[in-house]
């Protein structure tokens, strides 16, 4: 049911209004005490139900029970005073304002018939003609209205359909605005955690090896009486390069072999300097045709080299150690090997160093194989696209 206008003057007040007319212009007439009293209960119905109870206006009993006295007052009013039709626009106002659909459209046809009937006051109905003619004056009433009345209720209804598709719109609005801002938070998070990870690949792979390596050449020194100076000194040189490395690292984390030089160039540097601290020589190999790497890529690679290299130096006790850069079709590969005493893939969980290197290196779309067993030495072999994925 509409409640578009149910407390506008056109209810509340014209009803009255034409009530008053239409009993002043019945005085002069011809006074009937039944009409009086007819216009007087349908005033005080009007005032008792409607008028003075807005509340009531939104329960449809009671709104139907409303509807059908006042109509019967007036149907009884235009019987005795066919000048009454007049009021039948209050009830039209009434009709479309208080019933509810499709008793609105029996409504709307009763109130028809009720005007019609008073527009047909003259025609004498105890004939065919006059019955005719009553009939027909009754369509042309009855058909436009309730026609009208259709018309305004699917138009109400296509109203009421567009406001929920507004809503539905509105809700969907909301809905994506709060999914787009919890996409952006667990992107932020998911970044936090990324540049956490990084953070500890950097440490990991600068300050943690630099200290894991003077404690071994100090070590060494302990056990090694007549080389001891060799291996104070490489001590001593890997915590100057460790500082020099936090330094950088606190300004940019690029590796400083990566700065001046290119990737096998800095390979180069890292295997030389290794071989220095370990008296260990490293075969380094280039193939292939160098093209421009991703930073990234160059970066993982790197550091992929410095992890082998300090697991080499810790765990392997290698007699032979080879690197290998190889430039490929669409991919660089990088292979660490050593001839050291190897261990057990299956069998052994990655530490953080393993664990470090599969990181940077998949994050890259690339891969990382690790081969060894018992005896047999040890193979690390990362591969990283050309390009940036």
């Amino acid at each position: 049911m509409s409640r578009d206008g149910v407390s506008s003057p056109v209810v509340t007040v014209v009803p009255y209004v034409l009530l008053a007319v239409l009993v002043l212009v019945t005085v002069p007439i011809g006074p009937d005490p039944v009409v009086f009293w007819l216009c007087g209960a349908a005033a005080a119905w009007m005032l008792g139900v409607f008028t003075l109870r807005p509340g009531w206006r939104t329960r449809p009993v009671v709104m139907a029970v409303f509807f059908t006295v006042l109509l019967a007052i007036t149907a009884v009013l235009v019987v005795r005073a066919p000048w009454f039709g007049f009021f039948t626009p209050a009830a039209y106002f009434y009709a479309f304002r208080v019933l509810r659909w499709p008793w609105r459209l029996a409504g709307v046809g009763a109130v028809a018939v009720v005007a019609g009937t008073a527009q047909a006051y003259g025609l004498d109905k105890t004939t065919a003609a006059g019955l005719v003619g009553y009939l027909a004056i009754l369509v042309v009433n009855v058909v436009p209205m309730c026609g009208f009345a259709w018309f305004a209720w699917r138009d109400g209804q296509q109203d009421e359909q567009r406001r929920q598709a507004l809503a539905d719109v509105r809700e969907a609005n909301r809905r994506l605005e709060a999914m787009f801002d919890e996409n952006v938070r667990l992107a932020r998070e998911a970044g936090v955690l990324d540049e956490r990870q990084r953070m500890a690949r950097e440490i990991h792979d600068t300050l943690a090896q630099g200290l894991t390596g003077i404690v071994t050449q100090l070590q060494a020194a302990e056990h090694d009486p007549v080389g001891w100076r060799r291996h104070v000194g490489a001590a001593t040189a890997l915590a100057r390069e460790s500082l020099s490395e936090a330094r950088r690292s606190v300004r940019a984390l690029r590796p400083e072999p990566l700065e001046a030089a290119r990737l096998s160039e800095a390979l180069a540097g890292v295997a030389a300097k290794w071989s220095a601290r370990n008296g260990l020589t490293v075969e380094v190999t280039t193939t292939g045709t160098a093209c421009p790497l991703p930073a990234e890529a160059e970066i993982a690679l790197l550091r992929t080299a410095q992890e082998a290299l300090a697991n080499v130096a810790r765990h392997a006790n290698a007699n032979r150690v080879g690197l290998t850069l190889s430039y490929l079709d669409g991919e660089v590969a990088l292979d660490v090997r050593d001839d050291g005493r190897g261990f057990d893939p299956g069998g052994s969980s990655d530490g953080f160093g393993l664990v470090a290197m599969r990181q940077r290196v998949e994050s890259l779309s690339g891969t990382l194989r690790v081969e060894s067993g018992p005896g047999c030495g040890t193979g690390i072999s990362a591969r990283v696209p050309a390009v940036r994925s």
